[in-house]
């Protein structure tokens, strides 16, 4: 049994290109993607609830981060008007 270091074959370079080429395009007929958002319609009323609460839970928790944002750049404004007087 001999072992052989160094460059590969030709052939079996060619060969392993060729494999992943059949590979890529193989795949690339079973996977089609859509253009726009992908939505799963198959919901249970059950998981339609918890998609609404957290939903809700999300956009309320966007609103306190704008809020807690604006109030933070007034308080940044008023230290620095008081520290220039």
């Amino acid at each position: 049994m001999s072992v052989h270091y160094g460059k590969a074959s030709p052939s079996s370079m060619s060969n392993a290109i060729l494999f992943l080429m059949l590979c890529k395009t193989g795949l690339r007929g079973k996977l089609q993607t859509f253009p726009g958002k992908m939505v799963n319609t198959v919901y249970s009323d059950e998981e339609k609830g918890i998609q609404d609460k957290e939903s809700k839970e999300e956009s309320i928790l966007a609103m306190l981060g704008i809020i807690g944002t604006i109030l933070n750049l007034v308080v940044i404004i008023f230290v620095y008007i008081y520290t220039t007087l």
